[in-house]
């Protein structure tokens, strides 16, 4: 019987790529992972700290950093990372050499409530509570607002942090009991009675002409109410 020389050599490589392959998978899965570096994506306020994620960033009630590889359980972290309500969006990712890193995406406040509680309308609606670490400078929702039904006030708040006219005007929104709005200006006295949100952009446009208007004849200061809830019109109130 002869002996094929070249499929022994094949075998005895197979067997030593093999040994090699486990051996470092194994000394692999043991290697220790490095504390985390944490990466804020976007807005450079920081509403919650470096230190407040690395607080997150634990597995059964112990820091992640010292720990073997193995044990480490990714998707764990980015649900904790993720169920804190300062945080629009956590990935964690792990590189070959144990290195942890986290990337962070805040959520973006439009409008802060400031009835008998105080917290953030965010981008899409929901809540954010108020930090200690930073404050946005956004306008102020008073009124009558329930914290589980956000979307009347946040679509005016929408449409405020989305216009630069309103942007740079507009400080306050306030809903009425019926949920009708009205809004005050930063530099002028009148309130802006937007009423109900239908046609709200025809509504702003309108605002907007009349602004320009009275802006041209000196007459802003004139006024205490301006009225959007009638087609096609503005009516002002003089003081």
């Amino acid at each position: 019987m002869r002996i094929n020389k070249g499929h022994i050599k094949l075998m005895i490589l197979l067997i030593m790529v093999s040994g090699l392959f486990a051996f470092s998978s194994v000394r692999n899965a043991k290697r220790k992972v490095s504390a985390p570096q944490i990466n804020f994506v976007g807005d450079d306020n920081l509403f919650i700290t470096h230190q407040a994620v690395s607080k997150l960033l634990i597995q059964n009630e112990q820091p992640i950093a010292n720990k073997p590889k193995e044990i480490i359980d990714l998707k764990y972290l980015e649900t904790a990372l993720n169920s804190n309500p300062l945080i629009k969006e956590a990935q964690v990712f792990m590189s070959v050499d144990g290195v942890i890193t986290t990337e962070i995406e805040q959520k973006q406040p439009i409008a802060r409530v400031n009835t008998n509680a105080s917290y953030y309308i965010d981008t899409e609606g929901s809540y954010m509570p108020l930090s200690a670490n930073y404050s946005a400078r956004v306008p102020l929702v008073t009124g009558t607002i329930v914290k589980n039904d956000l979307q009347n006030v946040y679509k005016i708040a929408n449409k405020v942090y989305a216009d630069e006219f309103l942007r740079q005007h507009v400080v306050e929104i306030h809903q009425n009991e019926d949920k009708s709005i009205e809004l005050k200006f930063r530099l002028n006295d009148f309130v802006v009675k937007v009423g109900t949100l239908k046609q709200l952009n025809k509504k702003i446009n309108n605002l907007k002409a009349f602004y320009q208007l009275a802006y041209k004849d000196k007459t802003l200061d004139s006024y205490r109410a301006v009225n959007l809830k009638f087609d096609n019109q503005v009516i002002c109130t003089k003081k």
